[in-house]
């Protein structure tokens, strides 16, 4: 189960939903987690001006409705056990899953803070010519509870330069920020790897140093990546071993 471990790094090989309930309850202040979207459903895309299948792996195919909510339902009901009672999570999707992650976290008690629209304007077209060309993704932000204190860094989040909230200004829900750059890539890449603007918002502005971050679909390990770099500690856990070891190359 653990892959590497040190001071400050954990990395845990397996499923969340056998790894999450062996985790101290209220020990983690922040969950980011970024689940399959469920997209690869045979569809087509854009990438460097071609035409590619959005098909990603057996991980990202969809199990019927009641299945898939019954997964949703589930690792979110032990992300709130983990969870600080001042703590938060983060949970980015689209269309595809976003709407059953939002209605999960409110049937467990979650209290819902902010809906994020993650902007891409370097987003690739929609080559169907059928829809409005995908240009954005959503973050749902999410308390243990109504009547939770929940940790948010205002002030820093109020200096934060963005194309739609300069800095001396409140931060907006919509967050420009461009697709994960190639030099983001170097040590390897993961089919949904996260740009570290996006991570460095969401653990900035609910964390503080020392304090515990989980993701329980750590991926390519940008999550673990920011939290490394702003001295708080990290817990990624992953099913693909590939990924704990591209995480590892890209920590150390």
């Amino acid at each position: 189960m653990i892959f590497y471990e040190d001071k400050s790094v954990k990395l845990l090989e397996g499923d969340c939903l056998k790894i999450l309930p062996q985790l101290e309850e209220e020990s983690v202040t922040t969950i980011f987690a970024d689940p399959p979207y469920n997209l690869s459903n045979g569809g087509i895309s854009c990438k460097a001006g071609k035409m590619v299948s959005v098909n990603k792996a057996d991980w990202d195919k969809s199990n019927g409705f009641e299945k898939d909510f019954e997964f949703t339902y589930n690792w979110l009901k032990e992300c709130k056990r983990v969870l600080k009672p001042n703590g938060t999570i983060w949970i980015s999707g689209t269309p595809h899953n976003i709407y059953q992650v939002g209605y999960a976290l409110q049937k467990l008690g979650f209290q819902i803070l902010n809906e994020i629209s993650w902007f891409k304007p370097n987003a690739p077209p929609n080559l169907s010519c059928r829809y409005f060309a995908h240009s954005h993704e959503t973050i749902l932000w999410a308390k243990k509870d109504k009547n939770a204190k929940h940790k948010f860094n205002y002030k820093e989040m109020k200096e934060w330069n963005d194309k739609i909230s300069p800095s001396g200004k409140q931060m907006r829900s919509v967050w420009h920020i461009p697709l994960t750059s190639i030099s983001e890539k170097t040590n390897g890449k993961h089919p949904t790897q996260k740009p570290i603007e996006v991570l460095k918002r969401v653990i900035l502005s609910s964390s503080d140093k020392g304090d515990l971050v989980l993701d329980p679909f750590n991926g390519s390990g940008t999550t673990g990546v920011v939290a490394k770099q702003y001295n708080r500690k990290y817990i990624g856990i992953d099913k693909e071993q590939e990924y704990l070891i591209l995480t590892k190359k890209r920590l150390f």
